[in-house]
């Protein structure tokens, strides 16, 4: 290839000697474009996290694709910027299958996953042992506040919370729960 072709600033033959294995290439190259590619990938994607990502992904994909790079089909900066923007825009394109949650959803998503826990504890018991019949003389609440407390390890305030009580009515009631099945399994 003539050197009238090659771009003046070196893209083209730094894509090349990627394509031979030459990493200190792709680290030219990273040194020259980072900065603009994250800012192409942050206009699409509108997040600076994943544009980085995508810039990080891009300079994968220009890693080992380097050899398709020719020089007759375009510029290198467009071959790579195009690496860039498409993997931006594929990321769009998941994401739009993803459902963001926000912080307070997650948690109250995590909280209901514990409780499961703990009442999936309740449902393994087997269905003629005495603790399972013992418990099941306990009225919903309070057993679920027992079983918050002894299995999934809740303090009494977390209880009251989750239970929607005031912590003395909460303490309570496990305390009164507590005594009722030391005295069922007596």
């Amino acid at each position: 290839m003539a050197a009238a072709e090659m771009t003046s600033d070196g893209l083209d033959r730094d894509l090349f000697a990627c394509a031979r294995g030459d990493a200190k290439a792709l680290k030219r190259i990273f040194d020259r474009e980072a900065g603009r590619l994250t800012a192409v990938a942050e206009r699409i994607v509108k997040r600076r996290d994943l544009a980085e990502e995508v810039v990080q992904e891009a300079f994968i994909n220009i890693w080992t694709k380097a050899h398709q790079y020719s020089p007759e089909r375009g510029s290198a900066r467009g071959w790579i910027h195009a690496i860039v923007r498409n993997r931006a825009l594929n990321l769009l394109r998941d994401g739009r299958r993803e459902e963001l949650v926000d912080a307070e959803r997650l948690e109250a998503m995590r909280e209901a996953e514990q409780i499961d826990h703990v009442l999936a504890a309740f449902a393994a018991l087997d269905r003629d042992s005495r603790l399972r019949a013992c418990l099941d003389t306990l009225d919903e609440t309070r057993r679920r506040g027992i079983l918050m407390a002894y299995v999934g390890g809740y303090s009494h305030g977390e209880i009251a919370g989750r239970l929607c009580l005031p912590l003395g009515t909460a303490k309570s009631w496990i305390r009164r729960g507590l005594a009722a099945l030391r005295e069922c399994m007596a």
